[in-house]
């Protein structure tokens, strides 16, 4: 084994083998070009720095905002949640092309961790760069849309937890997760984009600042004469957003929590069914009108009893709604509401939002909105420029088979070449997942050559 600091490591099972660590040349991230390229294409990262303050004073900022940026999304799209990977991802050429900027030219380099750490806790945690970088992932989807226009729009509300360790602003004990946590709340729609994500305290209730993070996302669909729906759990049964619902003409399915007004109304279902018990779960469903005491009219509540083999009490669910579908319609459609308890998994799998280090609550409020831009690009390229073929695959997958190729890097007068490994993803793959992104484009406007 070599002993100088540039010397070839050796193994000692194959004399004939030796390793070469050359960071600047090789990169293990090149699948990140083609969610750049996207970026490129769609104007995603762009439409921030107009909207974003920038804190520092005089003429020595080596890195702009724009790459700046794109380093704090891509770094996290690419799994490194930890702003010490910064030091590395700094020389590494897939980074250093993806940022842009100063970080392209010949013997310099993206921007170092505490360059990206002051960035991120000085620059962006003010509260308007807070509250810009909430509204981008809005505009984002909305310039999707763009491309590929809604027919049908379906909100689902759902929160998750951020453990915490040490003495970190705004942690607390949260007795439905067990543990000392954050309290993010998360809004998706039925493509799986993130439209909205707010960090709250680990002690406050689900539905908390429900408010901030629904309404200005029914202000931006507003305009769109669609269907809209809008599901949640029980920890959403407030009569206040019934009616605001109601209100922007919204068609809901809530859960209710059990209770013995309720489960009078379907008194007849909750007789095991006479027989021998069959293998297959015995389902009914009943629909009535109820009225609970903090609300101000009755309203549409839908119960499914299902009786098993082996059990010998039924399971019981209530929806509130005011859809006017069959009973078993209602289930199937509220059930679909567990697809955003898939895509919150993912957004913690592949993207790693949960790991919210620092130590003061802004920071880490700037930095979950970071990871929900860095979710979104991800989930677009999936949704908008793979294959059939591997139209299935998931955030976690795609980063460890199109994000985590291996390429090394030649750079010349005219060109820098990065050649590709060709294993998970073979040269056809990339070349058709660069060709749907090309047909995201929208053409430039016709200029007539001859005006009247």
């Amino acid at each position: 084994m070599g002993d100088a600091k540039n010397d070839d490591l050796r193994v000692s099972f194959d004399s004939r083998l030796k390793l070469k660590f050359l960071g600047s040349q090789i990169t293990t991230d090149a699948g990140l070009l083609a969610y750049r390229e996207l970026d490129e294409t769609l104007g995603l990262t762009e439409m921030a720095p107009a909207a974003l303050e920038d804190s520092r004073v005089g003429s020595n900022k080596q890195h702009g905002l724009l790459p700046l940026l794109r380093q704090s999304i891509y770094s996290r799209l690419a799994g490194y949640e930890d702003v010490n990977d910064a030091e590395r991802l700094a020389v590494d050429p897939a980074m250093c092309h993806v940022v842009g900027g100063r970080a392209t030219l010949p013997k310099k380099q993206a921007a170092s961790t505490s360059e990206v750490g002051r960035f991120e806790t000085d620059i962006l945690s003010t509260k308007k760069n807070i509250t810009t970088l909430m509204n981008l992932s809005g505009r984002w989807i909305d310039t999707v849309h763009e491309r590929k226009p809604l027919k049908t729009l379906i909100l689902d509300m759902d929160s998750s937890f951020s453990e915490t360790y040490g003495s970190q602003e705004g942690t607390a004990y949260n007795g439905h997760f067990e543990c000392m946590c954050y309290h993010p709340l998360f809004l998706f729609n039925q493509d799986g984009d993130l439209e909205r994500a707010m960090l709250r305290r680990g002690n406050q209730a689900s539905a908390k600042f429900w408010r901030r993070v629904l309404l200005p996302v029914i202000d931006r669909y507003r305009h769109l004469d669609i269907p809209k729906f809008f599901r949640g759990d029980a920890a959403f049964a407030n009569p206040a957003l019934y009616r605001v619902l109601e209100k922007e003409g919204y068609l809901y399915a809530i859960r209710l929590k059990a209770n013995a007004v309720l489960e009078r109304e379907i008194e007849h279902l909750l007789t095991r069914p006479v027989g021998r018990p069959s293998r297959k779960p015995k389902v009914f469903y009943h629909s009535f009108q109820y009225q609970a005491k903090s609300w101000k009219r009755s309203r549409r509540v839908v119960a499914k009893v299902e009786w098993h083999q082996d059990e010998l009490f039924p399971r019981v669910g209530f929806i509130v709604t005011n859809s006017n579908k069959r009973p078993k319609n209602v289930v199937k459609f509220y059930n679909g509401r567990g697809t955003a308890e898939q895509w919150i998994k993912e957004g913690k799998n592949a993207v790693k939002w949960t790991k919210l280090s620092c130590r003061m609550f802004k920071d880490n409020q700037t930095r979950l909105q970071l990871f929900a831009l860095a979710y979104n690009l991800g989930n677009f390229l999936r949704r908008l420029a793979l294959p059939r073929d591997v139209k299935h695959w998931s955030l976690t997958t795609l980063r460890e088979k199109l994000v985590k190729i291996g390429a090394k890097v030649t750079q010349h007068s005219r060109y820098v070449t990065f050649q590709l490994a060709e294993v998970a993803v073979t040269r056809n793959l990339f070349a058709a997942i660069l060709d749907r992104i090309e047909r995201l484009a929208i053409p430039p406007p016709i200029v007539d050559a001859h005006p009247e």
